[in-house]
């Protein structure tokens, strides 16, 4: 009676409590039930466990860790995760963190258009460059249409055209704009003033370098370096797109496979180790931040940065940046659409030239006879797509609103750090080990749950969880910067929690509310490992749509629905700027 009392004087307790068991639902349980079917006789299992369905067995971990095909089944798989999850975020460190000095430090041409420039890649989706890799040096160890390389009579190895490199190569160039983010932003931050006292104390470039501004700098470049090893971990479509032809597996990509052929045990296997390794790392990171705070490179009188000038090596270095937005911007793009109007894959004649692959009919293919813009699939993956990433966002951006209310105003610091701690856990589960865990929890019926598997709700539901972390962090930001004033003379003039929401809250923050939004829906747009185990094809969406296509080896459409959702994740992020009132190099530019 008095915990009741007690929610009708402060209904701020009762709201929060409700999100965190809304969430223990969404988020802790569906994690907690794919752990336990590690351990757990799968139905139909029963002769290779040796125990019935539902009791406890070791038998899934002793197949993995411990068994004859542990080397194949596990080991190899986490070797090929792990290098390219190092390889692909060092080489993206080592060149994002040159180019974040350029545009920061120095005197290039055009420095503040590029700032923007270089950041386009991370708002594509990652596969884009993956298919382009695939157009150009498709062999024919996969068969089908050649890729340009091949057709120009070039027989590109199988290393160059599948497997490792690739996938390394197609990582580093979506992940350089994430380190030219972090690091940039760091620089930014960086008083001058300490470097500039060297200068005059006559220490060479070389020495400040190494004495003052690496050390300063190495708690966002380990950051940087650690936040993209654990995206990387989790990464499922550029080593399924361009691994498997070669059988180079990934965790994520065995994942897939086991969940696919039923193999349900061996999958929470797989999820468990990717799960565990990205919160490992990213343990790491917040421990870091937390040893980053102790010390400080802002000074008290204003930060002043010299830009160091180029000289002679002004414009090549411009060109050599140049390069590398052609290369991981308009050499991708470029190629995907060259191929939509191509009949065959690189014969640059005009005859071969055509439309049919958008607006064409009666297609001499088995399962693909129309242009995209005349296949009544595109169009249902096109608003499938639409409504799913616009409700989840929707749903996301209030709920991350209502988190940030309730961890603001809340009396409870255990209800307030429960939330922020359950919100922000998906973001430690790489996407396709989260989307396992939802399946596991919805594929059957939950007391009055009905089974959500191949129906649009189950997709839904996985976005609005995934997409919490960022959601929640908008909401609370924005929370901390309202103060409780304006509420408390709205309370003792009557106004109730609902009243004080809609009439102060809302139209207070409206701005984050529609960036949290608008943050969500891009991510459900262009997002592929969510998905992918979860849509049917009465359910696809673009990204499952597209994928669909690759395996079917309609490469034209699949790079035709790929174009489409790079153009539509892109207007997204220009709005979000133009919204926000930023532009895209803002924290960059001085």
């Amino acid at each position: 009676m008095t915990l009741l009392r007690g929610f009708a004087r402060n209904p701020v307790l009762g709201l929060g409590l409700v999100l965190l068991v809304v969430f223990i639902w969404l988020i802790a349980l569906p994690i907690g039930m794919i752990l336990q079917d590690a351990v757990t006789a799968q139905t139909g299992d029963g002769a290779r466990t040796g125990v019935a369905d539902g009791a406890l067995t070791g038998y899934y971990l002793t197949r993995a860790f411990a068994s004859r095909m542990s080397g194949i089944i596990f080991f190899a798989p986490l070797w090929n995760t792990v290098l390219v999850a190092i390889c692909a975020s060092a080489l993206a460190l080592m060149i994002g963190s040159l180019l974040a000095w350029l545009l920061v430090r120095s005197d290039i041409p055009l420095r503040g258009w590029l700032a923007g420039a270089m950041l386009i890649p991370y708002m594509l989706p990652v596969w884009t460059f993956a298919l382009a890799w695939v157009t150009l040096f498709k062999n024919a160890t996969l068969g089908g249409q050649p890729g340009w390389a091949q057709a120009l009579g070039a027989q590109p190895p199988d290393w160059l055209a599948y497997g490792a490199v690739p996938t390394i190569v197609v990582l580093t160039l979506h992940y350089i704009p994430f380190a030219i983010l972090i690091i940039g932003g760091a620089l930014q931050r960086l008083d001058g003033q300490l470097e500039e006292a060297a200068r005059m104390l006559g220490a060479r470039r070389l020495t400040i370098l190494r004495r003052i501004t690496l050390p300063a700098l190495r708690p966002a470049v380990l950051s940087a370096g650690l936040l993209m090893f654990a995206d990387a971990i989790g990464e499922f479509s550029v080593p399924y797109i361009l691994g498997l032809p070669v059988q180079f597996e990934t965790l994520a990509v065995s994942l897939f496979r086991a969940i696919s052929t039923q193999q349900n045990g061996m999958a929470a296997v797989f999820a468990g180790a990717v799960l565990l390794i990205g919160v490992v790392t990213l343990g790491i990171d917040a421990w870091m931040l937390r040893e980053a705070r102790r010390f400080t490179t802002i000074g008290g009188k204003g930060a002043i940065s010299r830009t160091a000038p180029l000289r002679a090596a002004r414009w090549p270095i411009f060109a050599a940046v140049m390069g590398v937005f052609i290369i991981s911007v308009i050499v991708p793009l470029g190629v995907l659409f060259l191929s939509t109007l191509m009949h065959i894959p690189g014969r640059f004649t005009l005859a071969n030239f055509t439309l049919d692959y958008w607006i064409g009919t009666n297609l001499p293919t088995v399962a693909f006879q129309s242009g995209i813009l005349l296949t009544p699939e595109f169009w249902n993956a096109a608003w499938n797509s639409l409504r799913i990433a616009g409700m989840a966002a929707l749903a996301a951006g209030v709920l991350g609103l209502l988190v940030g209310y309730v961890v603001a105003r809340s009396p409870w610091r255990w209800l307030a750090g429960a939330l922020r701690g359950i919100t922000f856990f998906p973001y430690l589960v790489p996407g396709i080990a989260f989307a396992a865990a939802i399946l596991v929890l919805f594929a059957a019926p939950r007391g009055p749950i009905p089974a959500l598997y191949g129906t649009p709700w189950i997709l839904l539901l996985a976005l609005i969880a995934d997409q919490m972390p960022f959601a929640s962090r908008v909401g609370i930001s924005a929370m901390a910067q309202l103060g409780p004033d304006i509420e408390d003379a709205a309370r003792m003039m009557g106004a109730g929690l609902l009243r004080r929401l809609r009439s102060i809250v809302l139209p207070i923050l409206n701005g984050a509310l529609a960036t949290a939004i608008l943050l969500s829906f891009i991510s459900g747009i262009k997002g592929v490992s969510l998905f992918i185990l979860l849509a049917v094809p009465s359910t696809d969406v673009l990204t499952t749509f597209s994928l669909r296509l690759v395996d079917y080896g309609y490469a034209q459409a699949a790079n035709a629905v790929v174009l489409v959702i790079a153009m539509l994740a892109l207007l997204g992020s220009m709005v979000i700027h133009r919204a926000a009132g930023a532009n895209f190099a803002q924290g960059l530019e001085r």
